[in-house]
């Protein structure tokens, strides 16, 4: 059975460092074996604040935008949100993207690469659990955190791991496949 993992890059904002641990994150998962992984970038999709007349429940969508973010969404197996911490939580940009949609989410899992100073992201994690869980996605324990992230990166602007984050990727992707193998005939 062949899995597909998107590995999603949540911050839109001009300046983010998500591409470099999405990259890379993106580039272990392939490596990995358990899953075929596609990087995708939320910022690629221009979503505005949510603007679908119709309730998501519905999979009525008019617009492009959601049409296209729709069928990315459903085309995986599971996701791997990369995810900054903004205020102590969540990337506004990570919440509307999921706020579209709701039948294309159903019955995957998700793990994250979060990112932050001294909490690694991980206070954004903690945040959007409980709304993936109403969007029938099953959040995973495991997790990467990326705690002052500016310091992993080199003079390349290139992230570089240290054996924890290596250790901990690899442990979110094994932990994946599982859920993802599971979850999978839940989705008919």
């Amino acid at each position: 059975m062949s899995l597909k993992l998107h590995t999603i890059i949540t911050s839109t904002r001009p300046g983010r460092v998500g591409p470099q641990l999405g990259t890379w994150f993106n580039d272990v998962a392939n490596a990995h074996g358990g899953f075929t992984s596609e990087l995708v970038d939320l910022a690629s999709f221009n979503l505005p604040v949510f603007d679908e007349p119709n309730h998501p429940r519905m999979a009525k969508y008019e617009k492009e935008h959601t049409k296209a973010w729709a069928a990315s969404v459903k085309a995986a197996d599971a996701f791997v949100f990369v995810t900054p911490e903004y205020n102590y939580g969540v990337s506004p940009a990570l919440y509307n993207a999921l706020t579209f949609l709701a039948q294309e989410w159903a019955y995957k899992p998700a793990g994250f690469v979060a990112y932050g100073g001294v909490s690694g992201g991980l206070r954004a994690v903690q945040q959007i659990k409980p709304t993936l869980t109403t969007l029938k996605v099953m959040p995973i324990p495991q997790a990467v955190a990326v705690p002052g992230f500016g310091s992993w990166l080199g003079p390349d602007a290139k992230f570089t791991p240290n054996d924890l984050m290596a250790t901990s990727a690899k442990e979110v992707l094994d932990e994946l496949v599982k859920w993802a193998t599971a979850l999978k005939p839940l989705r008919g």
